[in-house]
């Protein structure tokens, strides 16, 4: 009787969460990163994207506690690999496209990046869930770039720049809106790579 009844919260709430379905979900998670990028991330509440998604409040908190947890598992359901499938036969054309690639999304990551700065240094699972879901697979994907360069014979193994292209490309995402107010377009980036990371790989 004692197991039976300890049993019974779980099984409801795996009723519960199950009537809920993944388009709706989805809207939820799209609901709350777009209120993020928007207001910020101290701005939003549970209950504003009750609100705006037209459910009670009650139904987010069934399915995800706190904030963020619902946040952390919004960037998870976001994950995407941009990067994947770049093969222009060449590194510096692969790279061009990468950085064509970035621009497309450079706007709407870069203001989800910002809005969550602060926060993610005070949580850990956000700041996990943020580099599970925008950052590391777009480095395995670059990463893999550079090694089929390698291997072409394009570059060095032991280049030294190598392990800096990452943070090069997402570096200048984030600060040209800091230094210049614009965010970084196909033509900025372009340029970013043949100025900067190319001569540093000794490509021409």
């Amino acid at each position: 009787m004692t197991s039976q009844a300890a049993d019974r919260p779980d099984t409801v709430v795996a009723s519960r969460r199950s009537k809920l379905t993944p388009e709706r979900e989805q809207e939820f998670f799209d609901a709350v990163l777009d209120q993020i990028r928007e207001c910020g991330y101290d701005a939003v509440t549970m209950e504003g994207v009750a609100a705006s998604t037209r459910c009670s409040k009650s139904t987010l908190y069934r399915q995800w506690k706190t904030k963020p947890q619902f946040v952390a598992a919004a960037l998870r359901s976001s994950r995407r690999v941009r990067f994947a499938g770049i093969d222009t036969g060449s590194l510096a054309g692969d790279l061009r496209e990468v950085a064509r690639c970035a621009a497309a999304w450079s706007a709407k990551d870069t203001k989800l990046h910002q809005a969550l700065g602060h926060a993610v240094m005070q949580d850990e699972e956000l700041a996990r869930a943020l580099r599970e879901a925008l950052v590391e697979p777009e480095i395995a994907a670059l990463e893999e770039i550079l090694r089929r360069g390698v291997e072409r014979g394009e570059v060095p193994a032991g280049n030294p720049a190598l392990p800096f292209i990452p943070a090069q490309l997402f570096g200048v995402l984030r600060v040209r809106p800091v230094l210049e107010g614009r965010y970084a377009d196909p033509d900025y980036l372009v340029r970013f790579m043949e100025a900067a990371v190319f001569p540093a790989l000794g490509l021409t």
